[in-house]
């Protein structure tokens, strides 16, 4: 029986499923063909990045720290390669962590910045390596802190939409803070933690974290696997059960603490190792052991006591070197040599083309990282980058960041590193389009100042000049991806009896051709299928897409109100061997249209999405958690009827053209204004994908604006809500007495 090393190795059409090519239309309802399924050779390794919270340059005894003990890391790093010039991508969590995901640099990322409002989120399209390795059989898990939002299961930023199987942990930001949480997410459930009820302390998170990372170990052992490891530690709040050797130091609580953190996080690495070992599959894996920025210095922790920066200046938050450059530590028993290091410059964008070598897939060309495979193999011939380009924009402020920044801790700032060359640079407003005059711009010598102690900028003009040009052009407000994988688009909601559309593309974004490429629908049963475009192509050029569209109906007998899944499969070969790609959309069968005149907040929704918490019925939306919110007001006038919503924001109710008008109210509410004067959104209305309203710009000191439209012979009514001044922070906004009335 073929294992799924075997498939990853490389297998014949007949494993895909792949059946022959059809040109022309099909009917069918495809059913997903078992091969790919299927698990890898001796030659394809298992993958493990191991990912700790706000861990230091100088925090591991392999970097030179002396009073935290690290020394099952210190051994990895004794046993493989050493890296000394490795970067995060960005000086704080979510940016960083999306550029690790993704391969982009913060210039072109998703994400750019840590949450301030609404959480960051990544999109389809985003491409993860998780998604990159799946493709060729990889079994694949994130485990610890994913840190995108919306906190909800089933939403296109879910670890399980970016190509995580399975899922542990937290959702959200500001969620992975508490070390004793209430529940965590398993894939799209919430699961209680029944031991930390009512603020009591029986189970520590990251204990949590590693007994579900092992267990992934264990039940993958014999098949392919990737595990992005993610617990929180070392971030503060320094909690801890116990914090062992610690005990009779005579620092604060909140410095032993983070001390035990540290040490902790060195045990768990060792248990993984520990674990690849006693399964006999160490060989076989590489290990790579990273931080996603440099020390912090919240909850009472004092950085410098241990020197968590070693020689470098700068802490989180900084773009300095002590706040982006990190311990990278690569580990495989029979594929890195012991003792070995590398100065090479490394961002956390190489993490993705660097995985999708090692396990043959194919990756993005439109990323900006490069495949460091061969440095690991011994190799001196790894790609280098020409530069290396930060972006910061951050209003969280600690002491000493600041103080490293000459006060200078909320400025829009930039970095770049090319060479022995580094240049900082700060601008006075929050405007990244302000002329290069105006920002404030500095220069060191790496070669001879790591500490980036001495400004050389005034001596070296030319050298400033090339490198804010190397800033400029590393930048993009938006930044176009090319196709790659599966994406599709349903064209719903789904009307039981009548047909509806779906287009899916198969893009192949990588630099070779593919062949014998397919897409494939799969609907729930007794739905109805029929392709109308051609399905298959036997070549995919570098660069192609191949794009086919289906109608699809739902039985007459289809439950209202209920989302159904609708399954894209994509597959081809690559020179490295067969691909699978998926992507589940859902669609809803939409409840009944409304008979008398209602408040939109009494009728049930075909969908709604939001951009924070749930959206609220006859309340604005609040912090967070459903009910949380207050009244529906706008400046002192409450309305006890109404939605509440933060941006981005989508609500579609089918009114099936019985209703004739559609009245609201539409704002930034109370809630949000007494919070904040800075949120700014624009709501519109479509009427079966026709723009029948839209607001302009709404925010709290303007007040509310006035909705009647005609919408007589409307199917299906979309209430939209946008941000409008690029900050989701306080975009509370509310559709007071939302109400249609019926001919």
């Amino acid at each position: 029986m073929p294992t799924r090393r075997h498939f990853i190795a490389g297998s014949s059409a007949a494993a895909l499923g792949i059946a022959s090519l059809s040109a022309a239309p099909e009917s069918r309802a495809a059913t997903q063909g078992a091969g790919a399924a299927t698990t890898a050779g001796p030659s394809t390794p298992n993958l493990v990045v191991i990912l700790a919270d706000d861990l230091g340059y100088g925090d591991l005894g392999a970097y030179g720290q002396k009073l935290i003990t690290t020394p099952r890391i210190d051994r990895l790093a004794a046993e493989g390669l050493r890296f000394t010039d490795a970067y995060a991508t960005a000086a704080v969590c979510a940016p960083s962590r999306a550029s690790l995901l993704t391969g982009l640099h913060t210039g072109h990322s998703p994400v750019r910045a840590n949450p301030n409002g609404a959480p960051g989120a990544l999109r389809a399209g985003d491409t993860t390596f998780a998604e990159v390795l799946r493709a060729r059989g990889y079994r694949t898990a994130v485990i610890g802190k994913w840190g995108f939002g919306p906190e909800e299961g089933d939403q296109p930023s879910h670890p399980n939409a970016r190509g995580f199987e399975e899922f542990y942990g937290y959702i959200d930001h500001g969620h992975a803070h508490e070390y004793y949480p209430q529940y965590l997410w398993h894939n799209g459930v919430k699961e209680t933690i029944a031991a930390n009820a009512d603020g009591a302390k029986g189970a520590y998170a990251p204990q949590l974290i590693e007994q579900r990372a092992l267990d992934f170990i264990d039940d993958h052992a014999a098949e392919p696997f990737l595990l992005f490891l993610t617990p929180t530690v070392p971030h503060a709040p320094s909690d801890i059960p116990d914090v062992g050797a610690y005990a009779s130091r005579t620092w604060t609580q909140q410095n032993k603490g983070h001390a035990a953190q540290i040490t902790h996080f060195d045990t768990l690495v060792g248990k993984v190792t520990d674990r690849l070992h006693a399964l006999g599959i160490a060989e076989n894996t590489v290990v790579l052991v990273t931080s996603d920025n440099g020390p912090h210095e919240e909850g009472g922790v004092n950085p410098d006591l241990f020197d968590a920066n070693g020689p470098l200046r700068g802490y989180k938050r900084n773009l300095y070197e002590g706040g982006i450059r990190v311990p990278l530590i690569a580990w495989s028993p029979s594929r890195i040599g012991a003792g070995r290091t590398s100065d090479r410059p490394t961002s956390l964008t190489d993490v993705l083309p660097t995985l999708a070598e090692l396990g043959g897939a194919p990756a993005p060309t439109d990323i900006d990282g490069l495949s460091a495979a061969p440095l690991l193999a011994g190799s001196p011939d790894a790609a280098r980058h020409n530069h290396l380009y930060w972006y910061r924009d951050e209003r969280g402020v600690t002491s000493r960041a600041d103080t490293e920044d000459h006060g200078r801790a909320t400025w829009l700032a930039e970095a770049v590193r090319k060479d022995r060359w580094k240049a900082v640079r700060f601008a006075p407003v929050r405007d990244h389009a302000l002329p290069d005059s105006q920002w404030q711009v500095e220069l060191y010598d790496l070669a001879s100042d790591v500490g980036e102690r001495h400004d050389v900028a005034d001596a070296n003009p030319s050298v400033v000049t090339g490198l804010v040009a190397l800033m400029r052009s590393s930048w993009a407000d938006t930044y176009v991806r090319k196709p790659f994988g599966v994406r599709a688009q349903v064209q719903g909601p789904a009307v039981p009896g009548r047909a509806f559309t779906v287009t899916a593309t198969l893009g192949n974004g990588s630099g070779k051709a593919w062949t014998r490429a397919l897409l494939a629908l799969n609907a729930p049963a007794a739905w109805h299928v029929q392709a109308t475009t051609a399905t298959g192509q036997e070549l995919l050029a570098a660069g192609s897409t191949l794009t086919t569209t289906w109608r699809v109906t739902p039985p007459a007998t289809a439950a209202p109100g209920t989302r159904w899944p609708l399954t894209v499969d994509g597959t081809a070969e690559s020179p490295t061997g067969p691909l699978r790609y998926s992507a589940t959309e859902r669609v809803s069968t939409v409840p009944p249209a409304p008979v008398a005149d209602a408040y939109l907040s009494d009728l049930p929704w075909v969908s709604a999405t939001n951009g924070w918490g749930p959206v609220e019925r006859d309340r604005s939306n609040g912090r967070k958690a459903a009910g949380d919110g207050t009244p529906i007001s706008f400046g002192g006038a409450t309305y006890a009827k109404g939605l509440g919503v933060h941006a981005p924001s989508e609500i579609v109710y089918h009114l099936g053209g019985t209703a004739d008008r559609f009245t609201a109210l539409v704002g930034i509410d109370d809630f949000s204004t007494q919070q904040s004067a800075t949120g700014a959104t624009k709501a519109s209305v479509l009427g079966d994908g026709k723009v029948l309203f839209t607001s302009g710009k709404l925010t709290g000191a303007g007040g509310p604006v006035p909705v009647d439209l005609d919408v007589r012979g409307v199917k299906l009514l979309h209430l939209v809500v946008e941000d409008a001044n690029g900050n989701t922070a306080f975009d509370h906004t509310s559709w007071a007495r939302a109400r249609v009335t019926v001919v």
